[in-house]
């Protein structure tokens, strides 16, 4: 819980300096990069978490991968690095993200499909996310799980809609346990 509440706290204080420099954008794209690197590569999580690797070498190797990055990331790479809390890296990278879709509006949302989604099908569940939060802008990922048989789970928030055959099936199992 420690490291969520300084996470949070290292990007609200990103989101501040962003905002003040026009750069909310930028940062944003780093962040997303950030994220997508470390969930793609455990060695460089393994890295950044090690208590035997030097700061500076961790500092090094995060400079080198995130190069390119705007300034204002840069920025929180040598805090969190000086601060010897490199290990936060990815929590803040996606504590950001949070603060930057709750700023915005945008809910996210999870559709697990048994087959991969087809524009038309894509559309309705974005309809259906939206319903389900109130009009709010979707942001959608998906999952495919043959296990769900056919038609879909869809996740926003705590709120779940499950429109899938597997779920259908355990429905009609209960109801002949019942009436058994």
């Amino acid at each position: 819980m420690t490291g969520n509440r300084a996470a949070l706290r290292y990007a609200t204080a990103l989101l501040s300096q962003a905002e003040e420099k026009g750069q909310v954008s930028a940062v944003l794209a780093d962040m997303q990069r950030v994220v997508q690197t470390l969930t793609v590569s455990s060695d460089l999580r393994s890295v950044l978490r090690s208590p035997v690797v030097k700061t500076e070498d961790k500092q090094k190797v995060m400079l080198e991968v995130f190069s390119g990055a705007s300034k204002e990331t840069m920025d929180l790479l040598g805090l969190l690095a000086s601060n010897k809390r490199v290990g936060l890296l990815g929590q803040v990278a996606q504590a950001y993200i949070d603060l930057y879709r709750n700023a915005q509006g945008i809910q996210t949302a999870k559709v697990i499909l048994a087959a991969p989604l087809t524009a038309d099908l894509e559309k309705q569940i974005v309809a259906k996310a939206k319903a389900m939060t109130g009009g709010s802008t979707i942001e959608l990922t998906t999952e495919i799980d043959p296990s769900i048989i056919g038609g879909f789970i869809l996740r926003v928030g705590d709120l779940q809609y499950n429109a899938s055959i597997a779920n259908q099936f355990q429905k009609i199992k209960r109801e002949f346990r019942k009436s058994i």
